[in-house]
């Protein structure tokens, strides 16, 4: 088992559900922010099956008011555009990316850093929304919810390969 605060909650607030991840790592808040905070680095902490391809907007640090555009292939192999901007940068401690334009109703995902002993403390809190009503709705635990963790999942694991597991 790996030694890796981690942990999932999903709740549901009038049909707006929350992912809740926390994981640390063996790295410093700077190389925390720099690795996270730049767009061009999401590709790689996403699963390849994916298909995910930014076409736009990643050609710059990260800045509020942001409009980054990616291609996503989540379910049956249908591409889809995704269109996220980023609306809050607070240097090395949060940002804040909301879609624009893609699947879901509503998307609205922070990122906190704090620096922990030995490492850095890594949050993510997404409020999203499904289309399509009460269908959405019926979806959801059986293909998003279950969806959401197995990417989240992939990046824990893409993130300890890349920077180390923490050993707090």
């Amino acid at each position: 088992m790996l030694n890796i605060k981690q942990y999932y909650i999903f709740t549901e607030k009038m049909k707006i559900y929350t992912l809740h991840t926390k994981q640390n790592l063996p790295i410093t808040l700077e190389q925390a922010w720099n690795f996270l905070s730049s767009p061009k680095n999401l590709k790689t902490i996403t699963p390849d099956y994916m298909g995910f391809n930014i076409l736009s907007g990643a050609d710059k640090p990260m800045f509020p008011g942001q409009i980054i555009q990616y291609i996503v292939t989540p379910v049956l192999g249908i591409p889809t555009k995704w269109v996220t901007e980023i609306t809050h940068v607070h240097d090395k401690e949060y940002f804040v990316d909301e879609q624009r334009f893609g699947p879901y109703a509503l998307w609205h995902h922070k990122h906190f850093l704090k620096e922990i002993p030995g490492g850095v403390e890594m949050e993510d809190i997404v409020d999203y929304k499904l289309p399509m009503g009460i269908l959405g709705q019926l979806v959801h635990p059986i293909l998003v919810k279950p969806k959401l963790k197995e990417i989240f999942d992939y990046r824990q694991k893409k993130l300890i390969e890349l920077f180390g597991e923490y050993k707090g």
